[in-house]
């Protein structure tokens, strides 16, 4: 019986695992089309600013996931002890990872911006070990250095052209996203993976109103609010600012930081992708032998010697 016991729970958490990893990879896949629509959105309204985009966005995220939990009673409530840690979280992403990060990309060229912010996964392992105690696994080490050079490889086409203020705020933007990691791990803990997301929605939604009602009053009445901006903020709202935070938050409680942030490393392969299939880049054999090191490498990052021995030998 106890055996029989055994197996069902390994069996559970094997599904559990994967549901995990199917979850991170549509947030991958929702986060690098979320490239796709803003750069659609700023050809489309030449008056919106990146303020007014996130102001959109999380606007109709916040109307989407609010009123869903409220009507399925799955809204829980925020002990007032761990308002601060909500407060600071949203403070900290999407507000100050997408403030750097724009800024960070007007300075430099997008290449160079995708292998500086790869660097976001292989110092989450680090950090974690450094704040919570948790063993760096070599493997994870490797299969990172592996995506980090995959999304190298990609970007050799492209000149790498750099400011010093780029330089700075894209590096800001790994120390914010790794930070927000370390502060994730704490509010999981006590708080389902929706319900962060609809607060993090909600108070970052505040932030960024103040922003932009500070200094694009009057951006804000150039814009044309026709259907298609209207879709494509829906579309960021939903699926960008929603769906792939509840599904990252998902993965991350269940796999673990370092795991979850090796996905983050598939969001240009899927960038690249949508974009080829909207006609925006054109596909070549160093993009794919990029793609392929990034695939390789998450591969090698989930790779764990030490559980496949116990698999094939079971007490």
């Amino acid at each position: 019986m106890p055996h029989r016991q055994t197996q069902k729970s390994a069996t559970r958490r094997a599904g559990s695992g994967a549901l995990a990893q199917l979850l991170l990879l549509l947030s991958a896949v929702f986060w690098g089309a979320s490239f796709i629509f803003t750069k659609g959105l700023l050809n489309a309204e030449p008056s919106i600013t990146p303020s007014l985009i996130l102001v959109g966005r999380l606007f109709f995220a916040t109307l989407f996931v609010v009123p869903l939990l409220v009507a399925t009673h799955r809204l829980e409530r925020i002990a007032p002890r761990d308002l601060a840690f909500f407060l600071l979280l949203s403070f900290v992403e999407p507000f100050l990872y997408s403030f750097c990060e724009t800024a960070g990309l007007s300075h430099v060229s997008s290449s160079l911006a995708a292998i500086i912010i790869a660097l976001i996964p292989l110092s989450v392992p680090f950090s974690m070990s450094l704040f919570y105690g948790e063993r760096v696994k070599a493997n994870a080490v490797i299969g990172l250095l592996l995506s980090l050079a995959g999304i190298a490889i990609s970007s050799m086409e492209q000149p790498l052209e750099a400011e010093w203020r780029g330089l700075l705020f894209l590096s800001g933007a790994v120390v914010i996203a790794v930070a927000y990691n370390l502060l994730l791990v704490k509010v999981l803990k006590r708080y389902r993976p929706y319900t962060i997301t609809a607060y993090q929605n909600a108070i970052s939604l505040f932030y960024f109103l103040v922003v932009a009602l500070i200094f694009d009053r009057h951006e804000l009445t150039q814009l044309s609010f026709s259907p298609q901006m209207l879709l494509m903020l829906i579309f960021l709202g939903v699926f960008c600012s929603s769906l792939a935070y509840m599904f990252y938050n998902y993965g991350m409680r269940a796999v673990g930081p370092t795991i979850a942030c090796a996905y983050n490393n598939l969001i240009p392969v899927f960038t690249l992708l949508l974009a080829v299939a909207v006609g925006q880049e054109s596909m070549t054999w160093i993009k794919v032998v990029g793609m392929v090191v990034v695939v390789v490498g998450l591969f090698v990052a989930q790779h764990d010697p030490r559980h496949n021995k116990k698999q094939s030998n079971p007490v």
